[in-house]
């Protein structure tokens, strides 16, 4: 099993200016929050089309980019 890993070039956040644990880790949370919010976002989104594309949209909008910019390596 091979495990996904981000790299992100260009960075100011350290001296090699590339980012290799946050992204990955990043990505790692991303899909466990999208596999557990995303079909409660689909069955709110029957009821309440807006709470629903923001429950459904939370992992991209929100876990991804803290956990990748709070580790700067």
């Amino acid at each position: 099993m091979a495990f996904p890993a981000c790299v992100q070039c260009g960075t100011r956040q350290n001296p090699c200016r590339c980012k290799v644990v946050g992204p990955t880790l990043g990505f790692v949370a991303f899909l466990i929050t999208g596999i557990i919010e995303w079909p409660v976002g689909a069955v709110v989104y029957i009821f309440k089309h807006a709470k629903g594309r923001r429950i459904m949209g939370h992992p991209a909008r929100h876990v991804y980019p803290k956990v990748s910019r709070s580790i700067p390596i």
